[in-house]
């Protein structure tokens, strides 16, 4: 028991260092992305598709790959992954045209996929009133992309930008190389409780309950991607820093929100899921409600003379709300998967890589659409409204679909006894 343990926390620290080391790579644009976009004159639109290649295909890729993961190792997909991810980052220097940068950003995106193989990997290492923890602490390797926002402007100060590339396909090969020969394989008993046929893996698809589970994961995982993609261009032009201030602003609300993901697994075992989902969600309406204020000019005529108010959300505040959101997304990412496992926890590939697509689709098109609404609105914070309409719909459609769930509940019980006879 003691040396399953053991192979447990190895399992659980080489997949959280691989995790961290693919999405330090799937969120490299968020870097990248605005010395491309100075470079070729871009605007917001085709700057918020840049910034979404990645996430497209990352999302489109995690539920095929969820699948492989059922009926293959989860190690081996991981490592070839990697691979397949390793040439493209070498060949990033050579890559001049906007046409190029997305058709390479879409083969980064092969490493979005990391986190279905990685869940998958992880879960069967864990008893159920572990796995909220153990995923918490795996999903904290979206602080993969606070290694990005630190570290590629230092390779791009030092070395130059065409180095950056090259240097990331040096580290990703060598994760590979490393999760290889460290990370333990599954035991014989785990490999004889898997189930191979795809049918029982699809079966749990037509539930209407895992499509509400991608909704929540859509907002808590695909806006923390959209928002991290966002953030620094938004600091650049709204509040006029440094290009070294917007990276470290943004990197503090990734390491923020990624390092409190334990701690909402935590949460999650010991209050429920939904409870934190639902607190997730009204922390983060009323700070968008605020964030959504544009810069506002106000004339009052009075008894004797003019009152000319300016009011806007000056960076301090903008930073606090910021960052309270992304905690509570931080929370939101852990306590999601916490639900999915107690819900599906043989179906671990196949649920949780539709709800992980979901998510990334968010993360896709949500950018797109904050360069759309920048773009006919004519207002920066047009981003912060439209993701504020994004929640409220959202959580207007869970609640209904929740109080469906319920009546059918009723109905079920009733009809199992008697209550309710069938014509």
């Amino acid at each position: 028991m003691q040396y399953t343990d053991q192979l447990a926390s190895r399992a659980l620290m080489a997949a959280t260092a691989m995790f961290a080391a693919n999405f330090s790579v799937w969120t490299l644009y968020a870097v990248l992305g605005v010395s491309i976009g100075d470079q070729l004159g871009l605007s917001a639109t085709e700057f918020g598709v840049l910034l979404a290649a990645p996430m497209l295909s990352g999302a489109l890729l995690r539920f095929p790959l969820g699948l492989l993961v059922e009926r293959f190792s989860a190690k081996k997909l991981i490592v070839l992954q990697m691979l397949l991810v390793v040439p493209i980052l070498v060949l990033l220097p050579h890559i001049h045209s906007y046409r190029g940068y997305l058709l390479a950003g879409l083969w980064l995106g092969i490493s979005g996929t990391s986190f279905v193989a990685g869940i998958r990997y992880i879960s069967p290492w864990f008893e159920g009133r572990q796995q909220g923890t153990a995923m918490g602490i795996f999903g904290a390797g979206n602080a993969g992309a606070a290694i990005t926002l630190a570290l590629a402007p230092a390779i791009e100060s030092w070395l130059g930008q065409d180095m950056i590339g090259p240097l990331y396909g040096a580290g990703l090969f060598a994760m590979a190389i490393l999760f290889a020969l460290w990370a333990p394989e599954e035991t014989r008993y785990m490999r004889s409780r898997r189930r191979t046929d795809f049918d029982f893996h699809l079966r749990p698809l037509a539930e209407l309950r895992v499509w509400r589970f991608g909704l929540y994961y859509y907002f808590v995982f695909g806006s923390f991607l959209a928002l991290l993609l966002w953030l620094p261009q938004y600091y650049l032009n709204v509040y006029g820093v440094s290009t070294q201030k917007a990276m470290a602003l943004t990197l503090l609300f990734v390491a923020v929100s990624s390092s409190v993901r334990a701690l909402g697994g935590w949460f999650a075992d010991r209050y429920g899921a939904r409870a934190v989902n639902w607190s997730v969600f009204w922390t983060c309406l009323v700070c968008l409600f605020f964030l959504s204020y544009p810069p506002t000019s106000m004339t009052i005529h009075g008894v004797d003379r003019d009152v000319h108010l300016n009011i806007e959300v000056g960076i301090e505040l903008f930073t606090l709300l910021i960052l309270v959101i992304g905690i509570a997304q931080g929370f939101g990412r852990a306590s999601v998967y916490k639900i999915v496992y107690d819900k599906y926890p043989q179906h671990m590939g196949s649920v949780g890589g539709a709800v992980a697509t979901l998510g990334a689709l968010g993360g896709f098109s949500l950018p797109v659409l904050f360069g759309m609404a920048q773009d006919i609105v004519g207002i920066h914070s047009a981003a912060f409204m439209l993701l504020y309409g994004v929640l409220a719909a959202c959580m207007l459609v869970m609640y209904l679909t929740v109080q469906r769930e319920r009546v059918q509940q009723r109905v079920t019980f009733a009809r199992q006894h008697n209550f309710l006879l069938d014509d």
